[in-house]
């Protein structure tokens, strides 16, 4: 699995991706994920959101740097959800990420959970229960990233 490259420190410039290869490492990412848990993806229900970088005090940069936060679910069985995310936080700790947040059940109940970081390339991964039995959403979510410049394509 390749992951976006890091920058050397916080003042270095930030990593160059166009949204839809950013767009499409997510997919591949997910899809990764997916097949290391053995659960399929729910076709035609992934979505990309691109937003604007915003700096501390509120700023956006008029260079187009972004953010991106990818959304796909999985279509499993509530009672699955914990064995799922166990094997998912087995491949991404094998990957390299830190766990930050993980359950498998709330109240005694299926209720996924698990909120994993990557520090090279400083991105997010997530998966948890929805709302409604049956679901988990798998979502990435992105450092701020820069487009390419025009004509550099």
């Amino acid at each position: 699995m390749s992951h976006p490259a890091p920058p050397a420190g916080p003042f270095e410039p930030l990593p160059v991706m166009d949204r839809q290869d950013a767009a499409g490492w997510a997919r591949q990412l997910t899809e990764y994920l997916a097949r290391s848990a053995g659960v399929a993806l729910a076709p035609g229900s992934a979505g990309p959101s691109f937003r604007p970088c915003v700096g501390r005090g509120g700023e956006v940069a008029a260079d187009g740097r972004y953010t991106l936060s990818y959304a796909v679910y999985s279509d499993v069985p509530a009672a699955r959800h914990p064995e799922v995310v166990r094997r998912i936080r087995a491949a991404l700790e094998q990957e390299g990420f830190e766990v930050g947040g993980y359950r498998e059940t709330l109240a005694g109940r299926p209720d996924a959970l698990l909120d994993a970081f990557r520090a090279e390339g400083r991105y997010l991964v997530g998966v948890e229960s929805t709302v409604g039995a049956g679901r988990l959403l798998f979502r990435v979510v992105t450092r701020c990233l820069m487009p390419p410049a025009p004509g550099s394509g």
